[in-house]
């Protein structure tokens, strides 16, 4: 058995086995007990060889790398933790300290490698040394915290104290390793022989989830943007029975999100705790009683035991300073490698932030003295912006906020190219800085650079407009495929992050086309779920390695384009398919992938949305089609003939497809928001489904007569292709097929026509993409995204065109139809933005802008 050095690591890092059998570390591919981990962090530990050494090791949330961590530990070397996805942040570090060993994650068997860069060590250390940390993001900035043995004892043992971790508990990975808000949840569970469900996935991943369910995990640990993350994930209708708390820190949490959240803990029967912390202390100063959490949101709470908070005045300011002392303070900074022989350096913390007592106690911070920001649980050194873009020639200033760094340069640059830098170097998500090219750095009177001014500089409008409904080809110039444009022109939308999903941004089935298409030249086929997968998980694929003679479609995209194609040439006599019912079995599967996910108020808002969508464009074209001919009412206009028009078919039930549409959603949108079956609907969405098409088929089979004059129903394929997006095993798929195969036929009394509909369902069902020649790809799109449109509109321009040649009538139809559902993408972006004075000078100068419209 490897000793620790005298003196060194404490018993909960070289005693694991202590904990026998019970789950140390818990996989989706197994389970490792405290007796396993121990041998492994042993068996390691003896690579490392005599003498204390200097431990690089680039972290990241798996076997490997907790294995090396606590290896290291237990051997008595001290480790400088590094992210595992910054390799420039990596190098800098490994320049500026020279360890003498640097690990990595390993081959996945759980043992880390090990690369020797000399045998024993050049450096001297300090006999309490343990750990280095990074104060600074990811920037590899030489500035680190040292940290003592006893620092992440005490540390460890006052979290697992207030959170009352006990051996049954288990926490789920969220955070990164080599982050000490994410290392801490490592140390307080392993001290106390809880479990740490170990793993990389974002909690916007269904398969993070079923994770989480299938370990029993009880804990997760969030920063402010996580709980972006959830309301978008619909975490509040999940069923997630052994979840006991959430902790939050990384940045203040608005206090009405923490009301808000913690209102939504005491419904789902876990707690929320609010927590204050810095590298510098080792993780965690302060937290938040949650049962104060409702009643006091906009406070720290109180110290952590063992720790105590007091209050420095400021000259000039009704508020002082927080400052901390207690035994995880840090022994001192490191900037250079002989550093790392010295000793305690302060016995407190002085904070930097302004802060004041409420007469309960409770601590509560009221601003910033000094040049750090907090930006999505990465604390962020302003000066070291600057001096970054120094160290390049460039003039520059940085402010920011708790969401956002803006970053003023002087001179002509490229600010697309300055904020990739800084993305890739210290470590923020790209669309959490802004970067402004100026003339001159905006000043005070006194010559001071006016921050405030350059902070207001994130409002400014984007140097690169957006528009047009399919994103515009990536240059051959490109690094790689920009995912993030492709989803803000497809969806109008300037706030595109790499968290975001398609339904977080609110996509719905007209623009899931533009976006799928896009994102399938970019990257090749698009695997099943995507519209559920973050950018950020879709730009790891990587571009596809050549351009491919056959594009390979959703199959949904190929089936709405050759249904419209058949309902147009149907109409104009060229061909006998009726596909139009087919439509509405597509439509309610896009409705469930695109309007039942996310929060209650984010699925309403956008099946709301999609009725407007439907319904304005329709009206408007109706109302133009009743000026211009005799041949629709008012009824028709106000799409209400299913409800009052004519028994016979005549041309006022041109339309009933749109209107039948417009009646579902209507109806299940009102539906789904009673609060308890849209409950019911989120907890169980597959066995809903299936409710609803038990009610479905009594009026398939004139059980229940509703009362509507023709067509016949349609509600049940709607429901039908509902229950099919929301089948997750092959058991469901195969049960909506049967259902499928026992209620197509017989219904229409027309063989071909419902071999059709039936083979379209099928397909959907079983064949997740298609092959379309890479030339039609772009047609392909249009027609899906326009299908409605086209529907919609070829009422009037096929009769005008059928004398001449049946193929002009439908080549026109489908030509009409797609600039309609152009124009009705275009024109609302385009009205609000000159409503606000910004488009409208634009596209006068830049007609091409127009012109993108019209090019996937």
């Amino acid at each position: 058995m490897v000793t620790a050095f005298p003196g060194l690591a404490p018993a909960w890092f070289t005693d694991l086995a202590r904990f026998g059998q019970n789950p140390a570390v818990l996989t989706s591919n197994g389970t490792l007990t405290y007796v396993e981990l121990a041998s492994r962090v042993q068996q390691f530990a003896a690579m490392l060889g005599p003498g204390r050494r200097l431990v690089a090791l680039p972290a990241a949330n798996d076997l490997g790398s907790l294995v090396g961590y606590l290896a290291a530990l237990t051997a008595g070397h001290p480790v400088l933790l590094a992210p595992a996805d910054k390799p420039e942040a990596l190098s800098n570090l490994i320049r500026a300290y020279d360890p003498d060993v640097v690990l990595g994650s390993g081959t996945g068997d759980g043992m880390p490698d090990l690369t020797e860069r000399r045998p024993g060590s050049v450096h001297a250390f300090h006999p309490e040394l343990a750990l280095l940390l990074s104060t600074s993001g990811s920037t590899g900035s030489p500035k680190l915290v040292r940290l003592s043995y006893s620092n992440l004892m005490s540390n460890a043992e006052a979290i697992a104290d207030y959170l009352h971790i006990g051996v049954g508990d288990r926490a789920a990975t969220t955070l990164p390793l080599n982050y000490c808000y994410g290392l801490s949840v490592v140390n307080s569970h392993l001290i106390r022989g809880a479990g740490l469900v170990l793993t990389d996935l974002s909690v916007v991943d269904p398969c993070f989830w079923e994770l989480f369910r299938q370990q029993e995990a009880t804990s997760f640990a969030a920063v402010p943007y996580t709980f972006d993350l959830l309301e978008r994930s619909g975490f509040v209708q999940m069923d997630l029975p052994h979840l006991r708390y959430v902790t939050q820190a990384g940045g203040r949490l608005a206090p009405e999100k923490v009301r808000s959240w913690a209102e939504t803990g005491q419904r789902g029967g876990w707690e929320l705790f609010v927590m204050y912390g810095a590298t510098e202390a080792t993780a965690r100063m302060g937290y938040l009683p949650p049962e104060l959490a409702s009643e006091y949101p906009g406070t720290i709470g109180i110290p952590v035991p063992g720790g105590e908070f007091r209050i420095d005045p400021v000259d000039g300011l009704d508020d002082g300073e927080l400052v901390y002392s207690g035994p995880n303070v840090m022994l001192g900074y490191a900037e250079k490698p002989a550093d790392l022989a010295l000793g305690r350096e302060i016995d407190e913390l002085r904070t930097g932030d302004l802060a004041r007592q409420h007469p309960n106690g409770l601590y509560e911070i009221v601003g910033r003295r000094s040049r750090f920001v907090k930006i999505v649980g990465l604390r962020i050194d302003l000066g070291e912006v600057e001096r970054l873009h120094t160290d390049i020639g460039i003039t520059a200033a940085a402010a920011g906020s708790d969401d956002r760094l803006v970053v003023a340069v002087e001179g002509d640059h490229d600010p697309a190219l300055l904020a990739k830098m800084l993305s890739g170097t210290i470590g923020l998500p790209r669309t959490a800085i802004t970067v402004r090219s100026v003339g001159s750095l905006p000043r005070l009177e006194n010559g001071k650079v006016d921050y405030p001014a350059i902070n207001a500089m994130a409002g400014a409008s984007s140097d690169r407009p957006l528009s047009g409904p399919f994103p515009a080809p990536c240059s051959a110039d490109d690094a790689g495929p920009d995912l993030r444009r492709i989803y803000a022109d497809a969806l109008d939308r300037a706030d595109v992050r790499g968290e975001d999903t398609f339904v977080s941004l609110d996509g719905d089935s007209l623009s899931y086309v533009a976006v799928s298409i896009g994102l399938e030249r970019a990257l090749g086929q698009l695997p099943p779920g995507w519209h559920l997968m973050t950018i950020n998980e879709l730009e790891r694929r990587g571009a596809p390695r050549k351009r491919r003679a056959v594009s390979f479609l959703e199959t949904s995209i190929v089936v709405r384009t050759l249904a419209i194609v058949c309902v147009v040439a149907t109409h104009v006599e060229l061909v006998t398919l009726q596909t139009a019912h087919l439509l509405f079995a597509v439509a309610g599967y896009n409705f469930a992938r695109f309007h039942l996910t996310g929060a209650p108020n984010s699925r309403l808002r956008r099946q709301i949305r999609s009725v407007a969508r439907i319904a304005v464009p329709a009206m408007a074209f109706i109302t133009v089609a009743y000026l211009l001919t005799d041949d629709y009412t008012v009824a028709n206009v106000f799409l209400l003939n299913a409800m009052v028009g004519p028994q016979e078919v005549t041309t006022q039930w041109h339309f009933w497809f749109v209107e039948m549409l417009v009646y579902i959603l209507v109806a299940l949108t009102a539906l789904l928001a009673i609060p308890w079956l849209g409950r019911l609907e989120r907890r169980w969405p597959y066995g809903t489904a299936l409710a609803f098409l038990a009610v479905a088929l009594l009026s398939r089979y004139d059980i229940i007569d509703p009362g509507l004059p023709k067509p016949a129903p349609v509600f049940w394929l709607f429901v039908l292709g509902w229950a099919l997006a929301q089948s997750r095993t092959t058991l469901q798929r195969l049960t909506v097929s049967l259902i499928t195969l026992a209620t197509v036929p017989g219904y229409f009394l027309n063989t071909p026509r419902e071999i059709t509909v039936a083979a379209g369902i099928l397909l959907i069902a079983w064949i997740p993409a298609l092959p379309v020649p890479a030339l039609l790809r772009r047609l392909t799109g249009w027609l899906a995204a326009a299908s409605l449109y086209i529907y919609l509109t070829h009422w009037l321009i096929y009769p005008a065109l059928l004398p001449t040649s049946p193929i002009l009538a439908i080549a026109g139809s489908l030509t009409f139809g797609i600039a309609y559902w152009a124009l009705c993408r275009w024109l609302p972006s385009l009205t609000a933005d000159s409503a606000k004075g910004q488009r409208l000078p634009g596209l006068v100068r830049n007609p091409r802008r127009i012109r993108k419209a019209w090019r996937p």
